[in-house]
């Protein structure tokens, strides 16, 4: 009988120790990313252990938005967040990416920064815009904000500069605009003597953030990815239910307070998994086919890629 006993009580223990690995497989992944509000999340599922509870072994790279392709192309990183039609373009630019969870919207976390005489967007024509690269969110948002309002990049004059370098250069009096994000955007709006916001993604909502991996790591790797939208939503049940804290450990990665980082973060909208179930169901195939237009007319792409074969809304169950 003892024999029995414990020949099942072995038998149970191997089978504990099975599911602790099935489930806690530590699959590594590197994720690009950059220090926009919206990405907080992750960094805060990496930094309390979420990732980890969740058995995948996620190491974030910060990368320029402008250079984040080329390390997913060189297998660098296997999954990046980024902007809906930078997955767009990326795709179309023969590097392939598969959208798995919806991170956030904008709602007036992305602006346009102008001196205090520019009354409206006829006002820029000639104007001289920090702007961060062809390829890029605030690139992209400016064309459509012009085109939105009857002009294109054409009109106006561009220097490449970072978001953060943008909003820098222009609270130190350079340049006639700026577009750019927070946290940096409230570096604009905490300097009103130096010009004032002409428009956000309130008035033109068109930034909306994507995480994606490669699509053979997605293959191969089925249950980290699971792991990834799981923690997603995990660290935005953290933010609810412990807010102070959150915003201390997010708000840490960008040298902000917490209460600095709060205030930034509450011009966007983390998504959660009723709002990405809503977005996987229609509006992200229609959003990406209206900014492949965008990036056609500016130049990013030269082909439109199948928007609904860059998505897999599985990992939303």
């Amino acid at each position: 009988m003892s024999l029995q006993r414990h020949a099942v009580t072995a038998i149970l223990a191997l089978a504990a120790s099975a599911a602790a690995t099935a489930h806690a497989d530590n699959t590594p992944v590197v994720l690009g990313m950059s220090g926009w509000t919206g990405f907080a999340p992750l960094t805060l599922a990496d930094k309390a252990g979420i990732f980890k509870k969740h058995g995948v072994d996620v190491d974030i790279k910060m990368i320029p938005q402008k250079d984040r392709h080329l390390a997913l192309a060189s297998g660098a990183i296997q999954c990046a967040a980024t902007t809906v039609e930078t997955h767009v373009a990326w795709n179309a630019n023969g590097v392939p990416i598969t959208q798995i969870v919806q991170l956030d919207k904008s709602y007036g976390a992305d602006g346009l920064a102008v001196r205090s005489d520019v009354k409206s967007f006829a006002d820029l024509k000639g104007k001289t815009i920090g702007v961060d690269a062809p390829g890029t969110a605030p690139y992209f948002g400016l064309a459509w904000m012009l085109k939105k309002n009857g002009m294109t990049l054409k009109d106006v004059k561009v220097t490449t500069l970072s978001p953060q370098a943008a909003a820098q250069a222009f609270v130190a009096g350079q340049n006639d605009g700026a577009m750019t994000y927070e946290p940096y955007l409230s570096t604009v709006r905490a300097n009103p003597d130096k010009g004032k916001i002409l428009a956000t993604t309130l008035d033109y909502p068109m930034v909306t953030d994507t995480l994606g991996c490669a699509p053979k790591w997605l293959k191969d790797n089925p249950k980290a990815a699971q792991a990834l939208v799981d923690s997603y939503f995990e660290a935005l049940e953290m933010i609810r239910k412990e807010p102070d804290k959150a915003n201390e450990i997010m708000g840490a990665a960008v040298k902000q307070t917490g209460e600095q980082f709060a205030k930034s973060a509450a011009y966007l909208r983390w998504q959660d998994k009723d709002a990405n179930r809503k977005f996987f169901s229609g509006e992200l195939a229609s959003f990406s086919k209206e900014a492949a237009g965008v990036l056609m007319d500016i130049g990013v792409i030269r082909q439109v890629p199948d928007v609904t074969a860059i998505y897999d809304a599985r990992f939303l169950k």
